[in-house]
């Protein structure tokens, strides 16, 4: 099994940086993880691929330093079971509501007597029948990160009680969530998002776990870690190549080069519709 690189620094109360990738390419999975970012995100809650395809994206990142942090759908314990069973170093449970909730997710990712986690053995996390079980459970169980998002106002409201939850060591704000279920889509600064954050920092701070949560500049970063946060998201490869490609317009659009945008025709439109919806 692999050790937690994202523990090991948090430990030591020192910042993890975790990036996202959304495209199945086991290159970029390869790239990111000999580049030595702490973790990759990988994300089963809203992309479409099998625990298949994910197991060989995890196999190529095993060439280098990275963790993969697996985040499955809301109530997918037996599918979170599989993602650990293939190698992931930790998950990230979305749309956590209640202190309950929490203990089902640790309940499932922890052997017992922890947790109540079934044993195989015969993939990549034991691995392959090769290892000891006694003391591969025992590291197992200190090692597999247990990643609580926070991402509605319920779960704001109960934040102190799930923090507590023995076996959580993190709180995960998930801001696009909460911000459009508290009625201010993706505006990060409303003064309830500042709240919000200084409110799952204290509950963290005061149960002995760690927090973090999705920043886009460093400059924003700054602020987080001086909040305490350690557990930082940052990037995306869809992101990335989006901006280039925009970078790429925007450079040759002088020399004469035009662009049949289908983006910029479906914004417009969108935005038409906006208004008209508006006046009804």
């Amino acid at each position: 099994m692999r050790f937690s690189r994202i523990k090991a620094k948090l430990r030591k109360n020192e910042p993890a940086l975790i990036t996202t990738l959304h495209y199945t390419d086991g290159t970029l999975y390869e790239m990111t993880s000999l580049m030595g970012f702490d973790g990759i995100w990988m994300d089963l809650e809203h992309h479409h691929y099998s625990v298949e395809t994910a197991a060989n994206l995890m196999r190529a990142a095993r060439v280098g330093a990275s963790d993969i942090v697996a985040r499955p759908a809301k109530g997918e314990y037996m599918r979170m079971a599989r993602l650990l069973e293939a190698g992931a170093q930790g998950i990230m449970y979305p749309r956590c509501e209640s202190a309950a909730e929490a203990a089902d997710v640790v309940k499932w990712m922890k052997f017992a007597p922890m947790g109540e986690r079934g044993l195989d053995a015969a993939n990549a996390d034991a691995p392959y029948c090769c290892m000891p079980v006694k003391p591969y459970l025992k590291i197992a169980n200190e090692e597999t990160l247990v990643i609580i998002q926070i991402e509605s106002p319920r779960a704001v409201e109960n934040v102190e009680a799930i923090a507590k939850v023995p076996g959580v060591d993190i709180l995960m704000i998930g801001p696009g969530d909460l911000s459009v279920l508290a009625g201010m889509p993706f505006d990060f600064e409303n003064p309830y998002m500042v709240k919000a954050r200084e409110r799952v920092a204290a509950a963290a701070k005061a149960a002995g776990i760690h927090w973090g949560t999705v920043s886009g500049t460093p400059e924003h970063t700054k602020k987080l870690l001086d909040m305490g946060a350690r557990f930082i998201c940052h990037g995306a490869d869809i992101l990335m190549v989006k901006q280039g490609l925009e970078q790429i317009q925007k450079n040759y659009a002088p020399l004469g080069f035009t662009f049949d945008n289908r983006i910029a025709t479906m914004t417009a439109d969108l935005e038409k519709a906006e208004s008209y919806y508006a006046k009804k």
